[in-house]
């Protein structure tokens, strides 16, 4: 029985504390935030070419490790973090979540309104 996406990352954002356990961010940024920030800014701009940049709150931000798996998908990082998306009109602050897998591969970008 297959579940729904929603269903299974809510069952994986449910499940991550007991998994996560938080790095301290970098200066320039982190592996894993740079690879998700790049990845969300080519997702967004092809489909709005209006957004130029993504700016990420790196001192806010966790990275969590986890080893929580979406169907047989394993998550090895998820980043979640203050997002501000530089457009030609005024930036309105977003919640910004990624999950990376193996080998740093982003399987999920998403923002959402504050």
């Amino acid at each position: 029985m297959k579940l729904p996406v929603s269903t299974a990352i809510a069952a994986l954002l449910a499940a991550t504390p007991a998994f996560a356990q938080e790095i301290a961010p970098t200066k320039p940024a982190t592996p894993e935030i740079a690879t998700c920030k790049k990845a969300a800014l080519d997702a967004l701009s092809a489909k709005e070419p209006e957004i130029k940049d993504i700016y990420i709150d790196e001192d806010g931000a966790t990275v969590a490790v986890s080893e929580a798996k979406i169907e047989a998908i394993p998550v090895t990082r998820i980043v979640m973090a203050e997002a501000y998306l530089r457009t030609d009109r005024s930036d309105k602050p977003r919640r910004f979540l990624c999950l990376l897998g193996e080998k740093n591969k982003v399987l999920l970008t998403f923002f959402t309104a504050r």
